[in-house]
């Protein structure tokens, strides 16, 4: 199959994308570069276009190709960014672009939404919930929600995406202070630091592996009925254990330090209710916090910077 991987230099695409190749399939990387890292794709093996489908010279550029399969990873992941143009010309509208090309193309869809869309609701998470989002970004992922809703009757095969909770691996360092909290907190401690935590610790997020979003993804090939689902863990963890579980992994005994959280639009206790996943992509995760932080620091990533 010919597989298209939008942001694939980014953490997640990357390992997408690699997957793909190691399966067998012809895969395309589309990327600007603009958050992806040309270190996340040494050992890709496949093509690699340069570009932003926002764009209208690089949508019409694309169009020729045909793609069975398409992954869309690409887009605006600082949750602090505040101009809303950029962020719904970068997420919406390329995203509306790709729509089209898919729809010329008869591709599968699989892309990208986000937990944030939850906002502040009661976990754990499901999808019918009222979505409730606290800022652009999580807006933008709700708008391609719907934006792929007013397109399903045009597309070829069901579309899926998925809402991820928050994504933690290998390959994710360059991301810098957007990385996940598993990854920072590491690097605190890697350097002899107290990891900083917000007051009073015990905030609790489902934190997911990379590699069961990347078979959250796989399944998604043969999903059956089109839809929005969720990836996570299933159970959420307080910061104050991620700490206790990375003094574990890296043989340390260093004990938090706390401050005031001075942003607004964070979320308090997210956790992903996986039974819509479980029956309409037949996936379910492998890895709790304690499995996924020993797989992390078993790469040599965690708490490490780019290479």
């Amino acid at each position: 199959m010919r597989v298209l991987v939008t942001g694939g230099a980014g953490f997640i695409g990357s390992h997408i994308a690699r997957r793909m190749v190691q399966i067998g399939h012809d895969v395309t990387v589309l990327d600007d570069f603009s958050s992806g890292h040309w270190s996340n794709l040494v050992d890709f093996d496949g093509d690699v276009i340069t570009g932003d489908l926002a764009s209208p010279v690089v949508a019409g550029r694309m169009e020729p190709a045909a793609f069975d399969f398409v992954y869309h990873e690409a887009s605006i992941t600082d949750t602090t960014v505040h101009d809303m143009s950029k962020m719904m010309t970068n997420n919406v509208e390329a995203f509306r672009n790709l729509l089209h090309l898919c729809t010329r193309w008869k591709s599968r869809l699989i892309w990208a939404s986000s937990a944030s869309t939850y906002g502040r609701n009661e976990a754990p998470n499901t999808e019918t919930q009222t979505p409730d989002p606290l800022n652009v970004y999580a807006f933008s992922k709700l708008q391609m929600e719907r934006l792929v809703k007013r397109w399903s009757g045009q597309l070829s095969q069901p579309p899926i995406g998925l809402r991820y909770f928050n994504v933690y691996g290998p390959g994710e360092d360059h991301k810098g202070k957007f990385a996940s909290m598993i990854h920072q907190l590491a690097k605190q401690m890697r350097s002899g630091n107290r990891p900083r935590l917000f007051t009073p610790g015990d905030q609790r997020r489902d934190f997911v592996y990379v590699e069961d979003v990347v078979e959250a993804n796989l399944a998604a090939m043969t999903a059956k009925t089109p839809g929005v689902f969720n990836v996570g863990c299933g159970i959420a963890a307080s910061f104050n254990e991620v700490v206790t579980q990375l003094n574990r992994v890296l043989k340390t005994d260093l004990q938090p330090e706390y401050f005031e959280n001075p942003f607004s639009f964070t979320q308090d206790f997210t956790q992903a209710d996986l039974r819509l996943s479980r029956q309409g992509l037949a996936w379910q995760p492998r890895f709790d916090i304690g499995r996924g932080i020993e797989a992390y620091a078993a790469s040599g990533r965690l708490g490490i910077g780019l290479r």
